[in-house]
C-alpha cells in the first residue's frame, strides 16, 4: 500500500473491527424494534451497516452509481448470524479492494446520480472516506442508541462505555 493510501485509510481496519463488535450484539428479540415511526427497525439498520463496506469496491470499480437504475437482487440476511457472515465477507472484500487500488484510481472522480440529476461528484478517496467509513461510523452510533434503549450493553469503542467498566 502506498504512503498516500496508508495515510488516507489507516483507520479502516479499526473501524471495521469496532463495527463488528457492535453487530455481534444484535438482540434477536428486538429485531423489529424502532425508536420512532420514521426510524428504521433495528435489524434493517444493522443490515444497512453490514452492507456499507461494499461501497469501497463499488466506488473503486466503477465511475459512479445511478439510483434510477435498479440494484441487482442480492440475498438478504434474516438472522444475526447470517448478517455477521455477510459483514465479514463484505469487510474482507473492502480491504482487498483498498489493497489492490492505485493512488491514481483514488484520485478519479466518482459520481452519484439519479438519472440526469447529479447528487455529487467527488474523488474516489473522498467518497470512500465519507460514504463508506464515516457513513458506517454514523450508523454505528445510531445502533448504539438503539441498544441502550432496548437494554443491550453498549461496548467500549473509543474508550470506556457507561455499560461496561
Amino acid at each position: 500500500m502506498s504512503n498516500l493510501l496508508q495515510a488516507a485509510f489507516s483507520d479502516l481496519e479499526s473501524e471495521l473491527a469496532k463495527t463488528r463488535v457492535m453487530l455481534e450484539r444484535i438482540p434477536s428479540d428486538h429485531l423489529d424494534w424502532q425508536p420512532h415511526e420514521k426510524s428504521w427497525d433495528l435489524f434493517k439498520l444493522a443490515r444497512h451497516i453490514a452492507n456499507i463496506p461494499t461501497w469501497v469496491g463499488m466506488t473503486l470499480n466503477s465511475d459512479g452509481l445511478d439510483f434510477s437504475v435498479p440494484f441487482p437482487p442480492r440475498p438478504v440476511a434474516t438472522t444475526p448470524a447470517e448478517l455477521l457472515a455477510e459483514y465479514d465477507a463484505n469487510c474482507k472484500q473492502a480491504l482487498a479492494d483498498i489493497q489492490a487500488a492505485t493512488d491514481a484510481e483514488f484520485g478519479k472522480t466518482w459520481t452519484l446520480s439519479k438519472g440526469d440529476h447529479v447528487i455529487f461528484a467527488q474523488p474516489k478517496k473522498d467518497v470512500i472516506r465519507e460514504w463508506a467509513i464515516s457513513h458506517m461510523v454514523h450508523h454505528r452510533a445510531q445502533l448504539s442508541i438503539y441498544y441502550r434503549l432496548v437494554g443491550v450493553s453498549v461496548p467500549p469503542l473509543y474508550g470506556p462505555s457507561a455499560d461496561e467498566s
